[in-house]
């Protein structure tokens, strides 16, 4: 029996944290805390830029987002923080 309100298992993922631990959400809004190369481009997503709407993916990079003059990518959560 379980009881009401309560967990209905263990097998439920960690939930997505950012930098500092708090916890991250889908349509979050996050800063970038560190300039990252963007990969097959000469581009860098710089230091302080924020990225609205945010979505959460399985795999290695759990962010998936659009940036404004940059387009869409993945980006890991630990080198964001939320706004």
């Amino acid at each position: 029996m379980h009881a009401p309100g309560g967990s209905h298992g263990d097998n439920e993922e960690p939930a997505v944290t950012d930098a500092n631990g708090n916890a991250l959400a889908d349509g979050d809004t996050v800063t970038v805390i560190k300039d990252l190369k963007v990969k097959g481009s000469s581009s860098v997503v710089k230091v302080g830029t924020k990225v609205k709407n945010i979505r959460l993916v399985e795999g290695d990079h759990d962010i998936d987002c659009k940036i404004d003059g940059i387009g869409a990518m993945k980006l890991k959560s630990r080198f964001v923080k939320k706004a």
